[in-house]
């Protein structure tokens, strides 16, 4: 039986510990190791399908993920977002009657003051 069978015997951790000793004892024979494993498939994921992600389909809109493929879940998920949106929507809506009663306010507060000056002639600035 020849080396590759026997490390094909034991799996994976067994070739990636081959790949990572020949790297510590000489990196060009790592590089072959690494080499032969892409080259052989013996390390591809992909080689059976997608792996456990195979069949799933993904659906995207704009660079957003917008169904996930279990309706109820969807249908909530629509829901809860338009709610978020109007809830938004109110609070910046409160925000600017909130901004809009401060600045009154402050106007207000300066007209008084204002009103309070005594009305003549400035003070002449002396040199």
């Amino acid at each position: 039986m020849d080396i590759a069978a026997k490390l094909d015997d034991i799996g994976k951790p067994a070739w990636i510990g081959l790949m990572v000793l020949a790297f510590i004892v000489f990196w060009p024979l790592g590089l072959a190791v690494l080499a032969y494993l892409i080259w052989s498939g013996r390390m591809a994921c992909w080689r059976h399908g997608a792996g456990r992600w195979h069949g799933m389909e993904r659906r995207w809109r704009h660079g957003r993920r917008y169904e996930s493929g279990n309706t109820a879940f969807d249908d909530y998920r629509a829901e809860t977002l338009k709610r978020l949106e109007e809830e938004e929507r109110e609070f910046r809506e409160f925000l600017d009657r909130l901004r809009q009663a401060k600045d009154k306010a402050e106007f207000d507060d300066f007209m008084r003051q204002r009103g309070r000056r005594p009305e003549g002639p400035a003070p002449e600035a002396q040199a």
